[in-house]
């Protein structure tokens, strides 16, 4: 069984920058995708970014490309989500999820997590 944790959440001023971070334990097939998706009061939960175990291929959603970079510590089995240059549109709760697809280019679509922590809370003033 895969569990995620996510930490590393907060308050800042737009302009700011804030890095969360997801620990990951269980089996490592069924990690092959990792991903941060988003979810603001009243719409849907959208991907952010994603990336193959390993660190390879990073893939970020156009609203985030350019302020955000996805990583993963494979040491520690950590991935990590660094936020810069945050915008009022950027708040809402983030979360980490994890899918065993094998490819070579990580999904954005929801329903290919099979794993999800429990959520970070993002806020950003403007």
């Amino acid at each position: 069984q895969v569990h995620l944790a996510e930490s590393g959440g907060g308050s800042v001023q737009a302009g700011g920058s804030l890095r969360l971070s997801c620990a990951a334990t269980g089996p490592k097939y069924s990690r092959n995708c990792v991903a941060w998706f988003r979810q603001a009061p009243g719409k849907e939960r959208e991907g952010v970014a994603n990336i193959v175990r390993g660190g390879y291929n990073p893939l970020y959603a156009n609203s985030v490309k350019g302020r955000f970079r996805i990583s993963q510590d494979s040491a520690t089995n950590t991935v990590s989500l660094q936020m810069n240059n945050l915008q009022p549109e950027d708040s809402g709760i983030y979360y980490c999820a994890a899918a065993g697809t094998l490819a070579s280019d990580c999904p954005f679509a929801r329903v290919e997590y099979n794993y999800w922590g429990q959520g970070t809370q993002v806020t950003v003033s403007s």
